[in-house]
């Protein structure tokens, strides 16, 4: 039932993702006195529509996208003498750039309202290892070999953080007069010790010194030990305190973490565009019953899959990452210079316009519009790839999809 609330909300906000998107077109257009007739969401047979002034707003029977119809998106289109002073290709330059760009813009922005509301209610993932004490424990636990669960404390167990005042929220700055930039240096220079060590750590904006007497308690220490599995264990020096995995922020200080975060996103969107054609292959084997990457591309039926998946295990921290993500994605590569996306649109008027800068230095006038029609035969080859690439990635994501964890 959880899986198919998050499923569902997941398919919700996509939902909304792409009618913002649209809204951007519709409200930039109107903006600049364009005249819009149609503002839809979905495609199809009309489930549901009525007027408003010049528009017809409405919903259609196909939820896979939604658009925006400007009047005379290019000059081949016929348009009424009347509406001619307003279409679109009539317009400046750079008023058809901000059209065109407003739909990824408006992605961006719901991304970064995604990640500012997970700062400031959930937390965001504490990419960076910074050191932050999540919790202090009553005592400084050993680990099961075989359950990799630590066992409860024991009367009188030592406590060396809580004895020696560590708090939960604490940011350990240094060990042993280490300096430490994150939880894996602080761990390692704790578990490399034994005994009274000079620990200090920043605290309400002010430096605290603190001396804690570590001690030494098995761990297991392989990255890939299995439960169930003989694993063994080592004698590690240990505090007694959890490091966080998430950071909660304030409403100002979850402007800079989302910003943070979003420049971060953009990079991993980046990378993975430019490293989808090789993850096609996976993605062909996968049909067939090939484990499927973590990392490998989805449709928006996978992603809403791993929403679903998010929901049921309580990681709504990562439902609403992915939903952040997801939005960031679809910006990015709606403005990729290729048609029908709205970044081949943009390419094409940023070509006219230098290439009429050009002609008006050499003394010559403006050139024509360019002529869609030659474009048509590139336009149908880039459709027909993006929809068998979407149509395997989707039957991919129904007989294979990636499985989360808990975690």
């Amino acid at each position: 039932m959880v899986f198919v609330l998050g499923f569902l909300l997941f398919a919700l906000g996509i939902a909304i993702s792409i009618a913002l998107h649209e809204f951007g077109h519709l409200l930039t257009a109107k903006a600049f006195g364009m005249k819009v007739t149609r503002y839809f969401i979905g495609f199809g047979p009309k489930i549901w529509s009525f007027r408003k002034g010049e528009t017809e707003y409405g919903l259609k029977a196909i939820p896979a996208g939604g658009f925006c119809e400007i009047t005379g998106m290019t000059a081949m289109e016929e348009v009424d003498p009347a509406d001619a002073p307003r279409a679109f290709y009539k317009q400046k330059t750079w008023k058809r750039v901000v059209v065109l760009s407003a739909g990824s813009i408006t992605h961006f922005m719901v991304g970064f309202l995604v990640l500012y509301l997970s700062a400031i209610t959930l937390g965001l993932p504490n990419s960076t290892g910074s050191p932050i004490v999540q919790a202090v424990n009553d005592c400084a636990q050993s680990q099961n070999a075989k359950t990799l669960q630590y066992d409860p404390c024991a009367p009188g167990a030592p406590a060396p953080a809580k004895a020696a005042g560590v708090q939960a929220g604490d940011v350990i700055l240094s060990v042993d007069g280490t300096a430490v930039a994150n939880y894996a240096a602080a761990t390692k220079l704790i578990q490399d010790r034994q005994g009274p060590v000079p620990l200090v750590v920043e605290r309400d904006g002010r430096q605290v010194s603190l001396t804690v007497d570590v001690v030494k308690q098995a761990r297991v220490v392989d990255p890939k030990a299995k439960v169930g599995a003989d694993n063994k264990t080592q004698q590690v020096g240990v505090l007694g305190l959890s490091f966080a995995n998430m950071i909660h922020y304030g409403p100002v200080a979850a402007v800079g973490a989302a910003s943070g975060f979003t420049g971060q996103m953009f990079v991993s969107v980046w990378e993975g565009l430019k490293r989808f054609p090789e993850k096609v292959p996976a993605l062909i084997k996968a049909i067939g019953g090939a484990p499927r990457d973590a990392d490998a591309p989805v449709s928006v039926v996978g992603a809403s899959i791993i929403g679903g998946q998010a929901a049921e295990l309580g990681l709504w921290w990562f439902f609403l990452l992915l939903l952040a993500n997801l939005n960031f994605f679809v910006g990015v590569f709606n403005l990729l210079p290729l048609l029908p996306l709205d970044g081949g649109h943009i390419a094409v008027n940023l070509y006219e316009r230098a290439r009429d800068a050009v002609r008006k230095w050499r003394g010559k006038p403006a050139g024509a519009p360019v002529d869609y029609m030659k474009l048509l035969p590139l336009t149908y080859v880039l459709v027909f790839v993006g929809g068998a690439i979407t149509l395997l990635t989707i039957t991919a994501d129904i007989v294979n999809p990636i499985q989360l964890s808990g975690q």
